[in-house]
């Protein structure tokens, strides 16, 4: 395996608060470690679009793998993939897999899906979502 440099982005200003711990980071470096991927940074920033464009583009400029967690749900601070797509310029859209899949999982429950969650079937072009057997936002 070609040797990568890694980093960990995790979004969100309840992070910052102290109001939780932020256990995904440390499962995301035990995996890490355990692929042979050197981890260099672990990062937090909160829910503000211009400091989480920033820290991507940083992220992105020090790493060679970049693991973003937080930030994917359906409300307005929820700003990942904003910050992802700014950083890389390029625009999301929504895909209709995705949206149909989202439409499945509030259908299969008996709820007609908000029209906020729509926002979780954005994709930007380079980007493959990732499954989510547990909730409503994909990777």
């Amino acid at each position: 395996m070609p040797y990568l440099r890694a980093e960990v982005l995790s979004i969100g200003t309840e992070l910052l608060l102290g109001q939780i711990v932020d256990t995904n980071a440390a499962y995301l470096a035990r995996r890490l470690a355990g692929l042979g991927i050197d981890l260099f940074h672990i990062s937090e920033v909160g829910d503000n679009l211009s400091r989480a464009t920033t820290a991507v583009e940083l992220a992105l400029s020090r790493a060679d793998l970049v693991v973003c967690t937080g930030g994917l749900g359906p409300t307005e601070d929820d700003l990942t993939r904003e910050a992802i797509a700014a950083a890389l310029n390029e625009q999301p859209a929504v895909d209709p897999a995705l949206e149909a899949e989202l439409r499945r999982w509030f259908s299969g429950r008996g709820l007609r899906m908000p029209a906020r969650n729509r926002k979780q079937a954005w994709l930007i072009p380079s980007a493959r979502a990732i499954p989510n057997p547990n909730g409503t936002a994909p990777g």
